[in-house]
């Protein structure tokens, strides 16, 4: 009985000593989302900041290309970012049929960002098929007021059906307009 007793305790200790040491997450789960005309978008991704890396995120040999994806980004940390939406869109050119998405960005040239809308879902963010891909869309780039230490994304509605998607970090973004119908 002894035992069991010693035994108990000594698996509680670990497991509260465990919990305590984890913390919050480095990159935080994060969802955006906009009701445009009814329909709900929504994205979904872990957040990574920049810790002090600001200049050695996009380059060459700078974070990013530590992913076996590169120049593909998952656009996100952890899991591949999700797109969720409930309206059939037109994002720039490319028809997107309602349903679940990965989002992944071409970085090849950090200054002309490529999203990439992925048919696959549920995969880890440095697994990228390209044969799934729905198809790619040129963003347009612009450097922001101020750094912005977080990896965000934003849905902003435009009225008449009419929306902008916004992601950045560090000193990109990069946006692409989208048509909910």
């Amino acid at each position: 009985m002894n035992r069991l007793l010693v035994c108990s305790g000594l698996l509680i200790a670990a497991t509260l000593s465990l919990s305590a040491q984890q913390g919050p997450p480095k990159s935080p789960p994060v969802d955006e989302k906009v009701t445009i005309a009814g329909k709900t978008i929504l994205i979904h991704w872990s957040a990574p900041a920049v810790k002090g890396r600001a200049g050695h995120i996009f380059t060459k040999d700078g974070l990013l290309s530590h992913d076996p994806t590169y120049p593909v980004w998952r656009a996100g940390a952890n899991q591949a970012t999700k797109l969720h939406t409930d309206a059939d869109l037109v994002i720039g050119d490319l028809a997107v049929p309602k349903g679940e998405y990965t989002l992944f960005v071409d970085v090849s040239d950090p200054d002309k960002w490529v999203l990439i809308v992925n048919k696959q879902t549920g995969q880890w963010g440095t697994v990228y098929d390209k044969a799934q891909d729905l198809g790619r869309v040129p963003m347009k780039m612009s450097t922001p007021t101020a750094p912005v230490e977080n990896l965000k994304y934003t849905l902003m509605d435009h009225g008449g059906g009419k929306g902008m998607l916004t992601l950045a970090w560090e000193n990109h973004a990069a946006t692409v307009t989208f048509v909910a119908k």
